[in-house]
């Protein structure tokens, strides 16, 4: 019978990738579709399961390659320091601005830290509003566009990196313009960290079978 489930769920030549899969039924997924022959790519936001999880496959003979996926979909990302933790957070200085990042949230190993902000996150309005959450002073409008049910906006900070910002056309908030000065905040609940050494642009291949 299991030679002719075998058949069945031959899976020689395939690949398949499994995201969360440093552990739980991620895991249990790569490792049956790695049993069935399939070449597995797993990836997960922390390197040390992953690589822990990878191991163990490469140990059953399973051919698999782990990818440290450091976000998903658009986020900003914008690098920082952790500088001292409280009531639950950690307290991140990104370039003299000090914001708040649940600890459940943040898997940077040490200080250094990949602050990360998806875009429909973030609240904008123009510079002197009174925001609350995490602020973020400075921004100049680089370019907007107009996307339907809401406006992107490019946004200059200081430090030369630009955010991007999705704003809903019906929230009453009045356009803003490229030049315009601006303030974004968002609430801590929506921030989360990554290692502050990974590239902030891609994922980071992390393959213990080539060490």
């Amino acid at each position: 019978m299991s030679q002719f489930i075998h058949q069945l769920f031959d899976l020689q030549g395939k690949t398949a990738l499994i995201t969360g899969g440093s552990s739980g039924l991620g895991e249990d997924i790569a490792l049956a579709l790695g049993l069935a022959g399939a070449e597995v790519a797993i990836a997960a936001r922390r390197e040390g399961p992953l690589l822990d999880t990878a191991a163990r496959l490469i140990a059953q003979g399973i051919k698999a390659t782990s990818f440290v996926a450091n976000f998903l979909g658009q986020s900003n990302l914008i690098k920082g320091s952790i500088i001292d933790s409280s009531g639950g957070n950690a307290v991140v200085d990104i370039f003299g601005t000090k914001v708040r990042l649940a600890q459940d949230r943040n898997h940077a190993h040490d200080s250094s830290v990949l602050l990360g902000i998806r875009p429909e996150k973030i609240r904008i309005q123009p510079a002197g509003t009174s925001m609350h959450g995490n602020i973020l002073e400075g921004g100049v409008i680089s370019d907007a566009s107009y996307i339907g049910v809401s406006t992107q906006y490019q946004v200059e900070m200081p430090w030369g990196q630009e955010l991007m910002v999705f704003e809903q056309n019906d929230d009453g908030t009045p356009p803003l313009a490229k030049g315009d000065a601006v303030v974004m905040s968002w609430e801590p609940i929506f921030t989360f960290g990554l290692a502050g050494d990974q590239d902030a642009n891609a994922g980071s291949e992390a393959n213990p079978d080539s060490e």
